[in-house]
Formats: C-alpha cells, sequence, structure tokens
C-alpha cells in the first residue's frame, strides 16, 4: 500500500505529460496565426506548456522507477508553479476588478470608457505597437462588417460585442448636427466612415478590446484557483511518493526497525553499579 503514491503520481504525470502537448501545440499555432487576437496569451501558453511537459517527465520517472532527485526536482518545481499561479491569480483579480461598461438608454448593447479600467491595463493599451498589432487584427476579423447590413431598428434591439461597440460605431451621444455647438466626446470626432478608419483610434474602441481581455482574464482567474486546489493535491501526493522513493533507495521496508544497537547514556554503566551496590546491602 505505501507504493500507491508512487503509482497515482507516475498516471497524473503521465496524462499530464500527454496533455502539455496540445498546449504546446496551441500556443505555436496562435504564434504562426494571424486570425487571432490574444496575442498577449501566446507566449503564457508555450511556457505553461514547456513547464508542464518538464514538470510532468520528472515526476513520471521519479515515481515510476523510484528516482529521488527526479522526485526533488519535481516538487520544488511544482511548489513554483504553485506559488506563481497563485499570484497570477490575485493579481487578475485586482487588475480585472474596475470596468463592465455602462448600459445605454434605451439599447441594448453597453458602451465602454477606457477611464474605467485599471492604469496597468490603460498603459499596456495605450502602447503604439501594442495597439497597432490589435488593430490590424481587429480589422482582419471583420466584426464590423456583420454591422454594415443592420437596420436602424436593429441598433435598438440587438446585442453587441464589446469591440463592435466601441470599434465600429461612434458614441451613441454624439450629435453630428452642425449646428450644435455642445462639446462631445473626444471620440465623436475620431469617427470616420471609411471602413478602414470607423471608430479603430478611438478610446471606445480600445475599451471594448479591454472588455474582451477583462471578461477572458477572469475566466482564466476562475480556473486558476481549481488548478491550484487541484495542483496543491498533487504536491501532498508527491511529498509521500518522494519518502516512498527515498526508503525505497535504503533496503529497510516498510516498518521495519533499522536500529541494530542501542549506544548507552554516558552515566548508564555508573547507575547500573550503584544499583547493584544497593542490592547487594539490603
Amino acid at each position: 500500500m505505501y507504493r500507491f503514491s508512487n503509482t497515482v503520481i507516475g498516471f497524473l504525470n503521465l496524462v499530464t505529460l500527454l496533455a502539455s502537448i496540445p498546449i504546446i501545440g496551441g500556443g505555436l499555432w496562435m504564434a504562426k496565426s494571424s486570425t487571432t487576437c490574444e496575442s498577449f496569451l501566446q507566449t503564457p501558453l508555450l511556457i505553461i506548456g514547456f513547464i508542464v511537459l518538464i514538470i510532468s517527465l520528472a515526476g513520471f520517472i521519479g515515481a515510476c522507477f523510484h528516482v529521488a532527485w527526479a522526485l526533488w526536482v519535481y516538487l520544488v518545481v511544482m511548489l513554483f508553479l504553485i506559488a506563481t499561479l497563485m499570484g497570477l491569480t490575485i493579481f487578475g483579480f485586482v487588475v480585472t476588478g474596475q470596468g463592465g461598461g455602462e448600459e445605454v438608454p434605451g439599447r441594448v448593447y453597453r458602451e465602454y470608457h477606457l477611464e474605467d479600467y485599471s492604469p496597468w491595463l490603460r498603459n499596456r493599451i495605450k502602447d503604439p505597437h501594442y495597439w497597432s498589432t490589435i488593430r490590424s487584427c481587429i480589422l482582419g476579423s471583420k466584426s464590423c462588417a456583420k454591422l454594415a447590413l443592420w437596420t436602424p431598428l436593429d441598433y435598438l434591439e440587438k446585442d453587441m460585442s464589446p469591440i463592435q461597440s466601441g470599434c465600429c460605431k461612434p458614441p451613441t451621444a454624439c450629435n453630428y448636427n452642425m449646428a450644435t455647438t455642445v462639446a462631445q466626446d473626444p471620440d465623436c470626432y475620431r469617427w470616420n466612415n471609411a471602413p478602414n478608419l470607423l471608430c479603430y483610434e478611438c478610446d471606445s474602441c480600445k475599451a471594448g478590446v479591454l472588455e474582451d481581455i477583462r471578461r477572458d482574464w477572469r475566466k482564466l482567474s476562475v480556473l486558476n484557483i481549481v488548478m491550484v486546489i487541484l495542483l496543491i493535491g498533487i504536491y501532498s501526493i508527491g511529498c509521500c511518493a518522494f519518502q516512498n522513493t527515498k526508503r525505497a533507495e535504503t533496503d529497510y521496508p516498510y516498518g521495519e526497525n533499522r536500529m541494530k544497537k542501542v549506544r548507552p547514556r554516558w552515566d548508564y554503566h555508573w547507575w547500573r553499579w550503584l544499583h547493584d551496590k544497593r542490592e547487594q546491602l539490603y
């Protein structure tokens, strides 16, 4: 029964070893594909895939072949992975705590404002190189082309994705009556009817992208919590397997007394002599 933990760890790591292959493949596909806008997930996905591959291989070898040093490496990396996931989960909830959009009176869709999101996300989306990549991706996704066929009634009754709401139309409050002198949202002046321009340089478009990221990140954070709980359970079993492997490296089976002789205390003979003398006197 004492080898049960080794069997469990070996089986679990074989499963994760096989699961790491599609994770790495997915990261490589995303890196080469121009159809996905989730560019910020490519590098983390590849890193996670390779880490899972390495620790799974170490755990499988250590548990099945009783290699203590491999299990030691497995436990150290697993502990680091658990700590990293916990840190990323906390950071994710802090960063994505703001946002969510505002309701538009008389409309189903919501509108999004850049100042509603965390400073860290705003600084990242304002980076020209990063935004240029995202902008090209939105153009290639044809998200706004779907709205070209909408009627005025559709704008009242249908919902929009955050990107469609922010990038494919001007803010609803915009008034393009030439006679108006009321100050308007700066995005109202950034809007252009050209299909390759629209509102892609608007702050509302950046906010729509951040809302998509926020939703995906919160889902990922919930998944991270489940993964941390699972990894803590696997780590506990791995500690048992490590102890079993260390025991298997010696020649003593489980439960056997390893003491060959006991060295008495320094005063043992003195008390023994004193005890014998007292017995003789009485």
